[in-house]
């Protein structure tokens, strides 16, 4: 055996195994929660663009609201220059989240700005409350530039601006001179909404300067939502518990910690995520994010040479995320961790013990073959392993063939998904859940074979793809395309790597020393949204719509219909920028809504 011995206390290794992240201080004295950064009151940084020099003396004085397209990132210092729009024109089935933007500026400094949303009113006096709508001023965090996609960072060498992207739970703002704010309307139609034409008032107040006063038009058409539970579409982003310990300032695996967790992934779940994202040993993406992966099994080698493990964390955190909806899979990271190192503690020798094992190796299968008997018997007794899977994230051809190997041999029983950009579905048909790098060649063939025995296939995206991603940089549209790529290329959904990973301080600065900003999280902490979380929700809406109304036109034979909306979705089967996918995007949402109208019109 190749062993590399850290010689390290007990008590230690307990610590480190419990996850504390490095970044992470409690004053255990005190018992207070300290967290690394301000979380509510904390002031944007300045912006590093020329747009600073933006000439706004043709601005008025006053406050100026315009409802502006969702589509487009206003840059904080330009002086807006296009025509106001006081009136907009929501659509949405019963059930569904639509979204609206307004944008204000002001050249005059204007404290504690207000937006207030009425309720909804029809002409023959239908009502809907004004609790189904909430407006969010847009926080700007700085970013960056996608340039050479993956690979280390220097900040210097990156063009920086400042990206509205953070949807914050303020209720009023104080707007800076010179400056545009945006403010993101969300409207929860509910299910039981009557279909019909709605309006309401939108107020935004301040202060001794007069009140803006908009419209806003909502079209509830007669067309059920179903719940994101029941949604199809297989969705896949990696939780990353450590990162909210280190926010919050909060002891890893701690009852309060649980406590924040459970706003942060009820937001997951709310988009219809299907897999919990859990470990084997030791963070297996060899600390590449800012916060370490906490151990969420203990493994022991005792005095005489057995094994034993600890599984109190995995099974309270698997059991977590199930008991909020997500649990159609459970996959494990990692029998191929990124350094091929698992760890240990030694019982003989009360010491942390690191070994490397590659895969095909003696000391490989020596380690894992009692792990994965033991993980075995452990899921079977808590009827979690016929949805259990071994998972692997791009991992060598050799390491991949060493590693399903053992799986095959010692626990056939379990279930094996990979993220993969080398064809391995070929040479493993049978793999449960594959998912392939996006624009990478794959066969259509393939896809439906797999369909066709009940396996999952998705696609993922990373630092090296430019479009479509969800960069903070990235046009918000492109998180809506999303879903709408799945369909027309016939996947089953979509892996992402990191739905919370964050950054040493997410509020103001989404860059990373590794990849284009805004690449490791889409949310932010307390369990705050933001324009591209609601961009990705959207899409996944239209998925769960496009299943509803494919299935009605067929039922009804109107091939004709069916045509025309495959041919809107098949423009969007695409994985380079071209001038027109945004508008392609928009018309066949459009589209989408008025076979909608007509079905609903039939029934």
């Amino acid at each position: 055996m190749n062993l590399n011995t850290k010689k390290l206390k007990g008590v230690l290794y307990s610590a480190i195994l419990l996850g504390m992240a490095a970044a992470c201080t409690q004053n255990q004295q005190e018992q207070e929660r300290k967290t690394p950064f301000e979380l509510a009151s904390f002031t944007e940084l300045p912006d590093p663009t020329t747009d600073t020099l933006s000439d706004w003396s043709k601005v008025e004085s006053g406050l100026h609201a315009s409802f502006v397209t969702i589509d487009k990132r206003f840059p904080k210092s330009i002086a807006p220059d296009f025509a106001i729009e006081k009136q907009e024109s929501v659509t949405g089935w019963r059930g569904e989240r639509v979204s609206a933007q307004i944008l204000l500026w002001t050249n005059a400094e204007v404290a504690d700005a207000q937006v207030e949303v009425s309720g909804f009113r029809t002409e023959n006096g239908e009502d809907l409350p004004a609790d189904i709508a909430s407006a969010h001023f847009v926080r700007y965090v700085m970013t960056d530039e996608f340039a050479g996609g993956c690979g280390h960072r220097k900040p210097e060498n990156f063009a920086s601006s400042l990206s509205p992207d953070m949807l914050d739970n303020l209720t009023s703002f104080s707007l800076e001179a010179k400056k545009v704010r945006p403010v993101w309307v969300t409207v929860r139609i509910p299910a039981d909404a009557k279909p019909g034409n709605y309006t309401a008032k939108v107020q935004v107040k301040a202060g001794d300067v007069p009140t803006q006063e908009l419209d806003l038009s909502l079209h509830v058409i007669d067309q059920v939502l179903p719940k994101p539970s029941e949604w199809t579409y297989h969705l896949d982003q990696w939780q990353h518990p450590s990162a909210v310990a280190r926010v919050e300032g909060l002891e890893m695996w701690s009852e309060e910690h649980f406590e924040a967790l459970k706003p942060q992934m009820q937001m997951l779940a709310d988009v219809g995520q299907k897999v919990v994202t859990a470990t084997l040993n030791k963070d297996p993406w060899n600390v590449q994010t800012f916060d370490p992966y906490a151990d969420m099994i203990i493994w022991t080698k005792q005095k005489d040479g057995s094994w034993k493990y600890d599984y109190s964390v995995f099974d309270k955190w698997v059991q977590f995320m199930l008991d909020l909806g997500i649990n159609k899979m459970i996959n494990c990271y990692s029998i191929i961790p990124w350094n091929n190192e698992i760890h240990y503690q030694d019982e003989a020798s009360d010491e942390l013990v690191n070994v490397e094992a590659k895969p095909g190796t003696p000391i490989f299968e020596e380690l894992w073959t009692p792990f994965l008997e033991d993980f075995v018997a452990h899921l079977r007794g808590k009827g979690w392993l016929e949805k259990t899977n071994i998972a692997i994230d791009e991992r060598t051809r050799e390491e991949v063939d060493g590693a399903l190997s053992l799986l095959q041999k010692v626990s056939p029983e379990l279930g094996v998904s990979y993220a993969d950009n080398q064809k391995t579905y070929q040479r493993y048909p049978n793999s449960d859940d594959i998912s392939i790098a996006l624009g990478h060649p794959f066969s259509a063939e393939d896809l439906k074979d797999r369909q066709s025995r009940g396996l999952n296939t998705t696609f993922y995206i990373c630092c090296s793809d430019a479009f479509p991603n969800q960069f903070t940089f990235s046009d918000p549209a492109e998180s809506a395309l999303l879903a709408w790529y799945a369909e027309a290329a016939n996947f089953d959904g979509m892996l992402r790597w990191a739905f919370n990973s964050w950054v040493e301080n997410p509020l103001l600065d989404s860059r990373f020393r590794t990849w284009p900003a805004g690449d490791t999280y889409i949310v932010y902490p307390n369990a705050r949204s933001s324009i591209r979380y609601e961009r990705l929700l959207e899409g996944l809406q239209d998925y769960a719509k496009i299943q509803v109304i494919k299935h009605t036109l067929q039922d009804k034979g109107d091939q004709a219909n069916l045509d025309r909306l495959e041919n809107a979705i098949q423009k969007l089967k695409i994985t380079e920028r071209n001038e027109t996918w945004n508008q392609d995007l928009n018309d066949a949402k459009a589209l989408l809504n008025e076979l909608s109208v007509q079905l609903a019109q039939q029934e």
